[in-house]
């Protein structure tokens, strides 16, 4: 039985999907405007490992992300580029693709874009009006945030203290300082589309409410962003999808806990903004999200550089001992088991289910990852080779690696035929006695970046 923390009730729950089988989840996605910072990264890996799991259960996951690609940052950036807005969004959809591949984060079921929902949005936006829950004000739209009598309902606010400290800013026409912006009427030399009440571009939040609408139906099983999303986006994002449609929106809130770097809040102006499209090139992408998911998504988390190091030690340890087992296989035999070791594999991915059915606790499954290793690592110490508990190691690490989505195999460059023959060359040497060049060789390929390694069933290499 999974549970999962409720951000609209702040409990657990057991979920339970409105389908048999099937599981409605909408992701907030990112705004297309520059490479993705870390921080987008963690809801990316986070709610990627929960789909992963899901369909692990036996779920058909309709898992809808988006792609906000008409934004003020985007018109900022297109004024400072001399670009369109469109082909920067494409840009950087490109380089979102690029990078969380890298992350091993599994493209969503669709992606949708705000530009290619401009009549739904469009609609959705009169049926607003026409139920008296928005107004138009001098080309601008406005929802009538009183008109939705639980608004704060997620973030657990009343709209009497909300009220304090709101204020009308300059330029803006809304009969409320609560208000907020539905339609927004263009600026000159603007991206735009027309509309009823002029040209203009959507407001942020209702983007979101549409497309999940379009995209998953009225209500949606999981409704899932980072924790600084709870307001006001996902709020307004409720009351206007409920007022539109007199339905739940969402019946699971989850929202995972921010990421600090060395202890500080990120931000531009502390110099500690890291993107991913640059993180990458210095750490593993299967070690940075092996190091993002060794903490429960809910918490938050601290980037340095010396705790990215435990985690790639830790990784390498678990993909060290697989490709022993994997290699010890090779000389297996059929003939008999050691029942214990057995039972304590399939206790262990007990274990693992259990932790992973209790609001996706991946920091506990890391844990019980590291014990299986434990148990793999004693019994290859014994040189035993029995063929079905070889076997029974291997599936148990395969089932860690599909649902945490951590390689336990990573694709090598190819090498080129210089490398290759100077590896021929060695392994002549060395069956020449010949360990001066030998040494030689193994040092020039390791400034090639390849490690070799001995074992005693032969040679292995891999890119440090």
């Amino acid at each position: 039985m999974v549970r999962i923390f409720n951000s609209l009730t702040r409990e657990k729950e057991e979920f339970k999907p409105m389908e048999a089988g099937r599981v409605r989840m909408y992701v907030c996605g990112p705004t297309v405007y520059n490479y993705i910072h870390i921080g987008n990264a963690r809801p990316a890996i986070a709610f990627d490992t929960v789909r992963r799991y899901l369909e692990y259960k036996g779920y058909q996951v309709d898992y809808i992300s988006n792609f906000t690609d008409v934004d003020d940052k985007l018109i900022r950036a297109s004024n400072e580029l001399g670009e369109e807005v469109p082909v920067i969004a494409d840009r950087f959809i490109d380089a979102f693709f690029e990078d969380t591949g890298a992350l091993n984060v599994k493209k969503a079921t669709h992606h949708p874009r705000v530009k290619d929902h401009m009549d739904d949005i469009i609609e959705f936006i009169k049926v607003l009006i026409d139920k008296g829950h928005a107004y138009e004000s001098e080309g601008d739209v406005y929802f009538k945030t009183r008109s939705f009598d639980d608004y704060g309902k997620l973030s657990h606010q009343s709209v009497n203290d909300l009220k304090v400290g709101a204020r009308i800013e300059a330029g803006e026409k809304k009969e409320d300082p609560l208000d907020f912006v539905l339609w927004k009427q263009a600026k000159p030399d603007e991206i735009k589309w027309a509309s009823p009440w002029g040209d203009g571009r959507p407001g942020w939040h209702i983007e979101c409410s549409v497309m999940a609408r379009e995209h998953l139906g009225n209500t949606i099983d999981i409704h899932a962003g980072g924790q600084d999303l709870t307001f006001p986006h996902h709020e307004n994002e409720i009351a206007q999808s409920e007022c539109m449609t007199d339905e739940t929106f969402a019946n699971y809130w989850l929202h995972n806990g921010y990421i600090n770097i060395d202890n500080a809040k990120m931000s531009k102006s502390l110099g500690n903004f890291i993107l991913v499209h640059d993180i990458i090139k210095e750490v593993n992408p299967n070690v940075l999200r092996f190091f993002m998911i060794s903490v429960q998504y809910r918490n938050p988390i601290n980037y340095n550089r010396e705790l990215v190091q435990a985690a790639a030690n830790g990784l390498e340890r678990i993909q060290d001992s697989y490709m022993k087992a994997k290699e010890r296989l090779d000389l297996a035999v059929g003939s008999g088991a050691d029942e214990t070791l057995l039972k304590i594999v399939d206790d262990n991915i007990t274990t693992f289910e259990q932790y992973m059915d209790d609001d996706f606790n991946t920091a506990n499954a890391i844990t019980s990852w590291h014990e299986l290793t434990t148990e793999l690592n004693k019994y290859l110490q014994r040189n035993a080779t029995e063929k079905e508990v070889l076997e029974r190691f291997i599936n148990a690490f395969d089932i860690y690696s599909q649902v945490l989505g951590v390689d336990l195999v990573e694709d090598e460059v190819l090498l080129d035929e210089e490398v290759e023959a100077l590896i021929v060359e060695r392994n002549e040497a060395r069956a020449s006695k010949d360990f001066a060049r030998a040494d030689e060789i193994r040092d020039q390929l390791k400034a090639e970046g390849i490690v070799l390694e001995d074992t005693k069933e032969g040679v292995r290499f891999k890119r440090g």
